[in-house]
């Protein structure tokens, strides 16, 4: 569809090869196999003498990002574009948002952590929550050549700031939260917020702000066309909400009429995604009678508080990676807990070390027993990464095994009846980073192993 490439290996007969300069690989170093499979024109920066046409440039990531946007925004803007950012609840929000439209007839395709899905098509793995320009035009061009109307997508403040997400119209959005998460990248929380607060540049139609956020109100300042939701709401009022069998009843208040419905989602934090993705559909012209009308055919994505029975008790595989997260999911099983709530969690290296000693204070402060363990130790240390968690422990309510595998499985064995063991950090992710190599290890499927196994 898009006659450029920015992968050697992926270069067709009459294509244009762009060298982007990485972090660890060099496209330069690629030009010549480009040539080889075909390539016939080369955008670059090193110059040298070439047997196909080239095109020097300052830097070739502007070039390409300029060249993306300048070329293909007016065909890609022709689908009603949905975004939704936040530090957490972006994954839940997109996925419930993008079932709800095709639940209700408008074919929606969804651009996240999870994948890029279509209806009735395999899902595809990407490498990140918003992937790079190239690729995620690639994706809503290939979306619309299926018949998709919407698309729904995560944007994170990584794609806003490096701007790749550049030339698209966003017809909606929404905020969920800001807590701390990226401080490697963004250096400071103000610098965080700022970064996602760039969507507005791009941003045609209503934003939908959580105003219970500590940062809400800057949203409503710095964005006229704002709607509220959360329990101080006005536009998306939250009355109330208590746990039903599997899931969450929910009363609240939009447009001056009062509502309830039941969801297949269970805790606080849930009832904001629910909302916030009824918030959505809702300013896309659709009834909030409709809405709640096909509700209970809607989940959460794997990995997303996916609960499973174990003996007597649950295990329940969340995503949760940041102090806030992993505070409310533990919080949320607290609410009503029958049993203990245990909970195995890590840190993964490479990423912001500031918030491991955090975590590891929320996590033992908050659960009855911890076990701490690896979750991507990738570059770093796994003993190492877990000496930072562990600095933030001051109750004797842990023990730390390093190996996930074994950690799950010990946190398995000391289920009693009406036990929750949450097993936080890796939810839908089937793989362990360590170094630079992906390896097989799957938290819910561990659990189901187990199971088996132990015949519970």
């Amino acid at each position: 569809m898009i006659n450029i490439k920015i992968d050697s290996r992926k270069i067709e007969k009459g294509d244009t090869f762009v060298a982007i300069k990485g972090a660890t690989v060099d496209g330069h170093d690629f030009i010549d196999k480009a040539i080889e499979l075909g390539a016939t024109r080369i955008v670059l920066s090193e110059d040298r003498e070439l047997s196909v046409e080239k095109i020097l440039v300052e830097d070739t990531s502007k070039w390409l990002t300029e060249y993306i946007s300048s070329e293909y925004s007016k065909e890609v803007n022709e689908l009603n574009i949905i975004g939704v950012t936040g530090t957490n609840g972006k994954t839940t929000t997109a996925y419930l948002t993008y079932q709800l439209l095709n639940k209700l007839g408008a074919k929606t395709a969804y651009i996240g952590t999870i994948g890029f899905y279509i209806p009735d098509e395999e899902v595809v793995e990407l490498p990140n929550t918003t992937p790079n320009i190239l690729d995620l035009y690639e994706l809503i061009l290939t979306a619309k050549s299926k018949g998709c109307k919407n698309i729904m997508m995560e944007v994170s403040s990584h794609s806003l700031d490096q701007m790749r997400v550049k030339g698209l119209n966003f017809k909606v959005a929404a905020f969920t939260n800001l807590t701390q998460d990226h401080l490697d990248y963004h250096l400071t929380m103000e610098n965080y917020l700022n970064a996602k607060m760039l969507i507005l540049k791009q941003l045609s139609g209503p934003m939908i702000v959580n105003i219970d956020d500590e940062v809400g109100s800057k949203w409503l300042s710095a964005y006229s066309n704002s709607l509220t939701l959360g329990f101080n709401g006005e536009d998306y009022k939250i009355k109330g909400y208590e746990d039903i069998p599997k899931g969450t009843h929910i009363s609240f208040e939009a447009n001056g009429e009062n509502y309830e419905v039941n969801t297949n989602l269970r805790s606080r934090f849930n009832v904001y995604n629910y909302m916030t993705c009824l918030a959505l559909v809702n300013s896309m012209g659709f009834s909030i009678d409709e809405i709640i009308r096909v509700t209970s055919d809607i989940y959460a994505p794997k990995g997303r508080c996916e609960q499973i029975a174990v003996k007597g008790g649950e295990a329940v595989v969340d995503y949760a990676h940041t102090p806030d997260a992993v505070l409310k999911i533990v919080e949320a099983f607290n609410e009503n807990k029958k049993g203990r709530v245990i909970t195995v969690v890590g840190c993964g290296g490479d990423r912001d070390a500031k918030k491991r000693p955090i975590m590891g204070s929320i996590a033992s402060e908050n659960s009855d027993f911890v076990i701490f363990t690896s979750d991507n130790p990738r570059t770093e240390d796994p003993e190492e990464i877990l000496k930072d968690v562990l600095a933030g422990v001051k109750k004797d309510n842990y023990i730390k095994i390093t190996d996930r595998v074994e950690a799950i499985r010990y946190a398995l064995d000391m289920i009693e009846d009406n036990d929750t063991v949450l097993i936080l950090g890796k939810g839908h992710e089937d793989y362990q980073i360590v170094g630079h190599e992906k390896h097989h290890l799957d938290d819910a499927e561990e659990v189901r192993k187990y199971i088996e196994e132990n015949r519970v």
